[in-house]
């Protein structure tokens, strides 16, 4: 029986499959300590979802519906709306509003006429805002409307605890996302074949109508030193720290996951080869699936982490330190 405050996380719909209680491991480590437990896998991610991208099944959570910013991995949403909505060789004429948006940008002038499909490339691959802002404006006639085609996506993949404010991620009031609604989104996003190609793409060359040509890398990095590696999406702002949804594929079984609030950018890629490789663990039946809570708030995640060791009967949980960037805030 677990006693204490209890965690409104447990009234969801899609937290019941968490609590079979013949393959799952429950740890709240906020909450109560349970003594004689092994415990698998150890993250400094605010948040993270593993989970089957066929079944479903989570085969891993940590804080899964603990609403935080998305950053850039918005754009996800961004590019699905826009496939769906128009043809890849519509052409877009970048207007003033997408040249001024913040950085990461393609570096677009006003007036260039650029086709869906080098857009998607820009948005997907360098995380550019202003190839994002063009989606927006192309779709939906403003970014206002165009959000709220993204949140209505969202309430139609039955995702309750998520809210788009713009198309490319940028710090806005009220926004917010799930790193199982994150996950989930990266599920429909991957079986799209276009959005699919894009994510899996390294480098290529986007280019206006009039022939201005300009190389782009995929921030995914894990797509030059993973093979299984399908495809993901980064994000990064000051609040959101970094971001990321990916997808692997091994022997014909695929897995999602997302993390979120990750503290730097080389743990990103740590963790999330971390949670691959548990993943398939648990899916070789050589682990067993864990989902654990934290203390935090929507805004103010003040997560408390707590130091494993096996058949551990007490431990002390130590508050994370954030380190103030000092470097010019560049969104990614």
């Amino acid at each position: 029986m677990i006693t204490g405050k209890q965690n409104s996380v447990w009234s969801k719909p899609f937290i019941r499959f968490f609590l079979n209680p013949s393959n799952i491991i429950l740890l709240l480590t906020a909450y109560c300590l349970v003594p004689g437990i092994s415990y698998a896998v150890e993250i400094q991610s605010r948040a993270a979802v593993v989970m089957d991208a066929t079944t479903k099944q989570v085969l891993y959570a940590k804080n899964p519906e603990l609403k935080l910013k998305p950053a850039s991995t918005t754009k996800l949403m961004t590019a699905l709306i826009s496939v769906e909505r128009s043809k890849l060789n519509d052409i877009v004429t970048i207007s003033r509003k997408a040249v001024n948006v913040a950085p990461t940008k393609m570096g677009f002038k006003i007036g260039d006429k650029v086709t869906i499909e080098e857009l998607l490339y820009a948005a997907l691959m360098k995380s550019a805002n202003d190839a994002a802002v063009a989606l927006a404006e192309a779709v939906a006639g403003s970014e206002k409307n165009f959000v709220k085609l993204m949140n209505q996506r969202a309430r139609a993949l039955g995702l309750k605890d998520t809210k788009f404010v713009n198309p490319h991620g940028l710090p806005g009031r009220g926004q917010y996302i799930t790193a199982y609604d994150l996950a989930t989104i990266m599920g429909h996003a991957i079986k799209n074949p276009v959005i699919r190609e894009i994510l899996g793409t390294r480098v290529r060359k986007v280019s206006t109508e009039k022939g201005r040509s300009m190389f782009i890398k995929s921030t995914n990095k894990l797509l030059w030193f993973d093979e299984e590696v399908l495809g993901g999406k980064t994000g990064y702002t000051r609040l959101a720290l970094h971001c990321f949804t990916g997808v692997s594929d091994r022997e014909e079984e695929s897995i999602i996951i997302a993390l979120l609030g990750t503290p730097k950018r080389g743990l990103l890629w740590k963790e999330a080869e971390t949670l691959l490789d548990f993943g398939y663990k648990v899916k070789d039946n050589l682990e067993e699936p864990v989902v654990f809570l934290t203390r935090s708030s929507l805004y103010r995640e003040q997560i408390k982490k707590a130091s494993y060791t096996k058949k551990i009967k007490a431990r002390t949980p130590v508050k994370e330190k954030q380190k103030k960037e000092r470097k010019k805030p560049i969104y990614r």
